[in-house]
């Protein structure tokens, strides 16, 4: 009991942070937030296309967070870390963001959901889903699909091989909102899963 209600505290937590360092960096990118218990206190990690962007000249920016994060939620010696994202064009977040960024500066739905297609492909991968609902010209909202290559959408391969990521825009006409589901690898057919456990077990009885 006692175990998993520190699971549930942590998970309540983990998204409070997430939500106010979103609200304190609205115009940044950054995919996720991470936390970690360290035995100097709590540990706060920003994944992020742009770490440059969050810390900040000479880390003003970074300091700045570290000390609202203490204040807001009475954190002991908390760390923050910025850690860069390799591949931010496969990181569904990220992306979403992008086109939200783009459509905020007045980028056609259309021509901005095409580039993103082309330039998430382009970075390796399998299947990329973007959809773009809102006011989008007009005065009645619509819904624009851009759709390439191979996307699992249910089961347990959906859950474990696609990243998801939503954002939103706020443009004169209204809201739009942004999903956007990548999958950057194939699921492991039968014959692949049973292929994996032969060489597996060749590997282990070598090793004996």
């Amino acid at each position: 009991m006692l175990m998993k209600s520190f699971f549930v505290d942590y998970a309540v937590r983990k998204t409070k942070i997430e939500d106010f360092i979103k609200k304190y960096f609205p115009e940044e990118s950054y995919s996720k937030v991470g936390l970690e218990r360290t035995p100097l206190g709590v540990k706060i990690i920003i994944y992020t296309d742009r770490p440059g962007r969050i810390i900040g000249a000479g880390g003003r920016k970074i300091n700045e967070l570290t000390d609202r994060l203490k204040e807001e939620f009475k954190l002991e010696n908390p760390q923050v870390d910025v850690k860069p994202i390799e591949k931010p064009d496969l990181d569904a977040k990220i992306v979403a963001k992008k086109i939200t960024s783009a459509l905020g500066r007045g980028y056609n739905y259309k021509k901005i959901g095409n580039i993103m297609l082309k330039r998430v492909m382009g970075a390796g991968a399998i299947g990329v889903e973007i959809i773009i609902s809102g006011k989008l010209g007009g005065s009645k909202g619509r819904t624009g699909k851009f759709i390439d290559g191979y996307l699992k959408h249910c089961g347990q391969p959906a859950k474990e091989l696609v990243d998801y990521g939503f954002d939103e825009a706020n443009t004169k006409p209204g809201k739009i909102g942004v999903q956007v589901r990548i999958m950057e690898s194939v699921p492991l057919i039968a014959e692949d899963i049973e292929e994996e456990k032969d060489k597996k077990k060749e590997s282990k009885n070598k090793e004996e």
